[in-house]
């Protein structure tokens, strides 16, 4: 988990005073390469966390070894537990020492500012499993909403929905979730809890007004419930298929959470159950596999990619004789 390696970085920073990206990898048993990107992730968090060059280099915690984070300034502390996530109560996932050892580090806080960081600890949820959605950058607004968040003030967003239709609401933001790059912002409203896609999402602009966050909030839970009612919507429809090994891992990035291998063939295909929406949806995924899938059930998914074939058939076929024919007589005139 990369929360847990943060804070270890952090902790052993605080230990030596400056640390190499070797040492960090030795350590904590991982890649130079992540070493040093856990290492740029809490600089450009914000963590006083400077790379050092020449000989006897490495990184730096600025101001010198610490036995706590009473150094950390309340915007440091904040950005740190923005990236750390949920601090004072076990997320899904999160393994019982890691939430331990970050309740640890919010009682080292000075009192002054413990709030902000409790608050930005449970400003943002993170969830790998994709939704069908490439990995993006992350959005100029989140640094903005995730503000609004922690100090609770309410944010007037210029919104385009799906359908093109733009609106300007004032809402309550209650927390962000990034899924596997893609950023959302749920948020309270007039018409009750709702659910925004950051990158949909024109303009944000965070008020003077205080924000109604209720006491018994818990994002990771509210997203939960959020994700259920998304999948059930998405899983109308499964398809069992029929697939080769070495291809499921490509199936399950196609399909994610929507694909469950299932069994194993004698012939040594395994067979996996898909979901979507709609019949049309799985055969339409399917189609570009040709026969290295086969479907097994159920008919209306068997139907559908038929007649997807059948209408390539007719559009193409025709185009491949006319360039076979071409071919077996040397090419357009005058080119013999």
């Amino acid at each position: 988990m990369r929360a847990d390696r943060l804070v270890a970085a952090l902790l052993l920073l605080q230990a030596r005073g400056r640390v190499t990206a070797p040492e960090l990898a030795q350590e904590l048993e991982i890649s130079v390469a992540t070493a040093r990107r856990d290492l740029e992730a809490l600089s450009a968090a914000g963590i006083p966390v400077y790379p050092q060059p020449g000989r006897g280099g490495g990184w730096q915690l600025v101001g010198g070894a610490r036995t706590d984070l009473s150094g950390l300034t309340s915007d440091e502390a904040r950005a740190l537990f923005l990236l750390l996530g949920p601090a004072t109560g076990p997320a899904p996932g999160t393994a019982p020492p890691l939430t331990s050892a970050l309740r640890k580090l919010v009682r080292a806080l000075p009192a002054t500012f413990r709030a902000d960081a409790e608050a930005a600890a449970r400003a943002v949820v993170s969830d790998s499993a994709r939704w069908g959605e490439p990995g993006r950058e992350l959005p100029g607004l989140v640094e903005t909403l995730q503000t609004a968040v922690v100090r609770r003030l309410k944010v007037r967003l210029a919104y385009t929905s799906r359908g093109g239709r733009s609106t300007e609401r004032l809402v309550d933001p209650l927390g962000l979730v990034d899924k596997d790059g893609m950023w959302y912002l749920i948020a309270g409203t007039e018409a009750g809890r709702r659910t925004f896609r950051v990158d949909r999402i024109a303009e944000a602009g965070v008020t003077d007004l205080p924000a109604e966050r209720p006491d018994d909030f818990d994002l990771s839970a509210e997203w939960q419930r959020v994700v259920d009612e998304v999948e059930q919507r998405r899983s109308l429809v499964s398809a069992v298929v029929l697939i080769e090994a070495r291809h499921v891992r490509v199936l399950r990035e196609q399909f994610g959470r929507h694909c469950e291998v299932i069994g194993q063939e004698d012939d040594g295909r395994v067979r996996a159950r898909v979901a979507a929406q709609m019949a049309l949806s799985i055969a339409e995924q399917l189609a570009g596999w040709g026969a290295q899938v086969e479907v097994v059930e159920p008919e209306p998914v068997r139907a559908e990619l038929a007649r997807i074939g059948a209408e390539l058939v007719t559009r193409y076929a025709g185009q491949e004789a006319v360039s076979a024919e071409g071919s077996r007589s040397g090419g357009p005139a005058g080119h013999h």
